[in-house]
Protein backbone atom coordinates (compact mmCIF):
# COMPACT_ATOMS: atom_id res chain seq x y z
CA UNK A 1 0.00 0.00 0.00
CA UNK A 2 1.38 3.34 -0.96
CA UNK A 3 0.54 6.52 0.85
CA UNK A 4 -0.65 9.48 -1.06
CA UNK A 5 1.14 12.79 -0.92
CA UNK A 6 -1.62 14.26 1.27
CA UNK A 7 -1.46 11.64 4.07
CA UNK A 8 2.25 12.01 4.82
CA UNK A 9 2.00 15.74 5.73
CA UNK A 10 -1.11 14.97 7.80
CA UNK A 11 0.78 12.32 9.77
CA UNK A 12 3.67 14.69 10.35
CA UNK A 13 1.27 17.40 11.48
CA UNK A 14 -0.44 14.97 13.88
CA UNK A 15 2.93 13.86 15.25
CA UNK A 16 4.00 17.47 15.85
CA UNK A 17 0.70 18.17 17.59
CA UNK A 18 1.12 15.09 19.79
CA UNK A 19 4.67 16.17 20.62
CA UNK A 20 3.48 19.63 21.55
CA UNK A 21 0.76 18.21 23.79
CA UNK A 22 3.24 15.87 25.47
CA UNK A 23 5.70 18.70 25.99
CA UNK A 24 2.98 20.86 27.53
CA UNK A 25 1.82 18.09 29.87
CA UNK A 26 5.38 17.32 30.93
CA UNK A 27 6.08 21.00 31.57
CA UNK A 28 2.91 21.31 33.70
CA UNK A 29 3.76 18.20 35.72
CA UNK A 30 7.35 19.41 36.24
CA UNK A 31 6.08 22.77 37.48
CA UNK A 32 3.65 21.05 39.86
CA UNK A 33 6.40 18.77 41.19
CA UNK A 34 8.71 21.76 41.67
CA UNK A 35 6.04 23.63 43.59
CA UNK A 36 5.39 20.55 45.73
CA UNK A 37 9.08 20.16 46.54
CA UNK A 38 9.41 23.84 47.39
CA UNK A 39 6.45 23.64 49.74
CA UNK A 40 7.90 20.50 51.35
CA UNK A 41 11.21 22.27 51.85
CA UNK A 42 9.53 25.21 53.55
CA UNK A 43 7.59 22.85 55.84
CA UNK A 44 10.76 20.92 56.68
CA UNK A 45 12.63 24.12 57.53
CA UNK A 46 9.82 25.21 59.83
CA UNK A 47 9.76 21.85 61.61
CA UNK A 48 13.55 21.72 62.03
CA UNK A 49 13.61 25.27 63.44
CA UNK A 50 10.78 24.42 65.84
CA UNK A 51 12.52 21.22 66.92
CA UNK A 52 15.80 23.05 67.49
CA UNK A 53 14.01 25.76 69.45
CA UNK A 54 12.11 23.22 71.57
CA UNK A 55 15.29 21.28 72.38
CA UNK A 56 17.25 24.44 73.16
CA UNK A 57 19.83 24.25 70.37
CA UNK A 58 21.47 27.30 68.90
CA UNK A 59 21.60 27.54 65.10
CA UNK A 60 25.18 28.89 65.07
CA UNK A 61 26.36 26.06 67.32
CA UNK A 62 24.79 23.53 64.99
CA UNK A 63 26.32 25.26 61.96
CA UNK A 64 29.75 25.16 63.59
CA UNK A 65 29.33 21.48 64.50
CA UNK A 66 28.30 20.63 60.93
CA UNK A 67 31.32 22.54 59.58
CA UNK A 68 33.64 20.72 61.98
CA UNK A 69 32.21 17.34 60.98
CA UNK A 70 32.61 18.26 57.31
CA UNK A 71 36.25 19.21 57.88
CA UNK A 72 36.94 15.97 59.71
CA UNK A 73 35.27 13.97 56.94
CA UNK A 74 37.36 15.74 54.31
CA UNK A 75 40.55 15.06 56.29
CA UNK A 76 39.68 11.37 56.60
CA UNK A 77 38.78 11.19 52.91
CA UNK A 78 42.19 12.58 51.94
CA UNK A 79 43.93 10.20 54.32
CA UNK A 80 42.05 7.21 52.89
CA UNK A 81 42.79 8.34 49.32
CA UNK A 82 46.51 8.57 50.13
CA UNK A 83 46.49 5.08 51.66
CA UNK A 84 44.66 3.63 48.69
CA UNK A 85 47.10 5.33 46.32
CA UNK A 86 50.05 3.81 48.17
CA UNK A 87 48.50 0.37 48.10
CA UNK A 88 47.77 0.68 44.39
CA UNK A 89 51.40 1.60 43.72
CA UNK A 90 52.56 -1.51 45.55
CA UNK A 91 50.06 -3.66 43.64
CA UNK A 92 51.11 -2.18 40.29
CA UNK A 93 54.79 -2.83 40.98
CA UNK A 94 54.02 -6.36 42.07
CA UNK A 95 51.87 -6.99 38.99
CA UNK A 96 54.70 -5.79 36.72
CA UNK A 97 57.22 -7.99 38.53
CA UNK A 98 54.93 -11.04 38.40
CA UNK A 99 54.16 -10.37 34.74
CA UNK A 100 57.87 -10.38 33.87
CA UNK A 101 58.39 -13.60 35.84
CA UNK A 102 55.43 -15.19 34.05
CA UNK A 103 56.82 -14.09 30.69
CA UNK A 104 60.19 -15.65 31.46
CA UNK A 105 58.49 -18.89 32.54
CA UNK A 106 56.47 -19.01 29.32
CA UNK A 107 59.58 -18.32 27.22
CA UNK A 108 61.47 -21.12 28.98
CA UNK A 109 58.56 -23.50 28.46
CA UNK A 110 58.34 -22.63 24.75
CA UNK A 111 62.11 -23.05 24.29
CA UNK A 112 61.97 -26.42 26.04
CA UNK A 113 59.06 -27.57 23.89
CA UNK A 114 60.79 -26.47 20.69
CA UNK A 115 63.98 -28.25 21.74
CA UNK A 116 62.02 -31.42 22.56
CA UNK A 117 60.35 -31.34 19.14
CA UNK A 118 63.75 -30.65 17.56
CA UNK A 119 62.61 -27.32 16.08
CA UNK A 120 65.37 -24.71 15.78
CA UNK A 121 65.05 -21.43 17.62
CA UNK A 122 65.10 -18.06 15.89
CA UNK A 123 68.70 -17.50 17.00
CA UNK A 124 69.75 -20.87 15.59
CA UNK A 125 68.03 -20.09 12.26
CA UNK A 126 69.83 -16.73 12.05
CA UNK A 127 73.18 -18.39 12.81
CA UNK A 128 72.58 -21.09 10.19
CA UNK A 129 71.58 -18.47 7.62
CA UNK A 130 74.78 -16.55 8.29
CA UNK A 131 76.86 -19.72 7.85
CA UNK A 132 75.07 -20.65 4.61
CA UNK A 133 75.70 -17.14 3.24
CA UNK A 134 79.39 -17.39 4.16
CA UNK A 135 79.71 -20.80 2.47
CA UNK A 136 77.92 -19.47 -0.62
CA UNK A 137 80.43 -16.64 -0.91
CA UNK A 138 83.34 -19.11 -0.60
CA UNK A 139 81.85 -21.36 -3.29
CA UNK A 140 81.38 -18.37 -5.58
CA UNK A 141 85.05 -17.47 -5.13
CA UNK A 142 86.19 -21.06 -5.82
CA UNK A 143 84.06 -21.44 -8.97
CA UNK A 144 85.13 -18.15 -10.64
CA UNK A 145 88.31 -18.14 -12.64
CA UNK A 146 90.92 -15.76 -11.25
CA UNK A 147 92.99 -13.36 -13.32
CA UNK A 148 96.01 -15.77 -13.27
CA UNK A 149 93.99 -18.74 -14.51
CA UNK A 150 92.54 -16.64 -17.35
CA UNK A 151 95.99 -15.41 -18.39
CA UNK A 152 97.51 -18.92 -18.46
CA UNK A 153 94.64 -20.36 -20.46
Amino acid sequence: MTTSKKTAPRRAKKARAAGTRTRTVLRQRWTEAWKGLSAAQVQLEKRVKKLLKDKGFNATEIGNAVTEIGNRLEKERKKAAKQIGGRLDVLQKRAIKEGKALGRAVDDAVRGTLATLNIPSRQEVVELTRKVDELSRKLDRVGKPTARTRASA
